[in-house]
């Protein structure tokens, strides 16, 4: 069956490149219009253009509250309300534990986890005023296990899973469901520049014997965007290829 999101306006988080880009193309192609969302304001209003008329750009730094309230404020003013949030944007600063700085914990925080909830806290007004939305939080696996020298990213990332499981609880009888997708290791500008040493200790450790696309994530959000899920909430989807079974 065809996923079917016309009429639904898409905000997708971190979009102008790698997994974010192609949730929101593949949001698009479902017949979303799509607010396209980066640093760079230009660079996120490009990536709009290519997408259609339909879809708009946005310069956003989600470590910045003040910043993400006034982003879903002009989207919603720009192209009627937002049904479909995706936090998707994020960032790292690895380190051991004894090494990492105050300001390397505070702004994967900020970013990661406190971002997403600024952008629920905004939108879901705007769905709760229709009786429908979807909050769909880009978390990790990552999030489930902890991994060496990312203390902070990893509990940002468990952090978001908690946020959406109370998120789900609250906002279930206003017909807003709100979910998680947890990437596994992703296809992306990082992995490429692992060694081919690393890359091969990785795929070893999945039962799939590959890495993910950024369009396998894609999917799955997509799927969790549509009616196709509508009993679905408070879960973590986890795309892996096996890798925390």
């Amino acid at each position: 069956m065809r996923i079917d999101l016309s009429g639904k306006v898409a905000l997708v988080t971190g979009s102008t490149r790698g997994i974010g880009h192609a949730i929101a193309t593949t949001l698009a192609g479902a017949g979303a219009r799509v607010a396209i969302v980066g640093r760079d304001a230009a660079k996120a209003a490009e990536v709009a253009a290519a997408l259609g008329p339909s879809h708009a750009g946005f310069g956003c730094d989600v470590g910045d509250p003040a910043a993400v309230t006034a982003l879903v404020a002009a989207v919603e003013a720009q192209m009627g309300g937002v049904d479909i949030l995706v936090n998707n944007a994020g960032l790292t600063r690895d380190n051991l534990l004894l090494r990492m700085k105050d300001d390397d914990w505070d702004a994967v925080l900020n970013a990661n986890l406190r971002g997403a909830f600024v952008a629920i806290r905004a939108a879901s007004r705007g769905m709760m005023k229709k009786r429908w939305g979807r909050i769909i939080n880009i978390a990790s696996v990552v999030g489930l296990m902890g991994n060496k020298g990312q203390a902070n990213y990893a509990a940002s990332k468990a952090g978001l899973i908690g946020l959406t499981k109370s998120v789900a609880k609250e906002l279930a009888s206003r017909n807003i469901l709100a979910n998680v997708v947890a990437p596994g290791f992703i296809q992306t500008d990082m992995t490429a520049a692992m060694t081919p040493e690393a890359q091969t200790a990785i795929t070893s450790a999945i039962p799939l014997e590959r890495l993910g696309t950024p369009q396998d994530i894609a999917n799955a959000v997509c799927f969790l965007a549509s009616d196709q899920a509508g009993y679905m909430t408070g879960q973590v989807l986890v795309v892996d290829g096996g890798l925390v079974m």
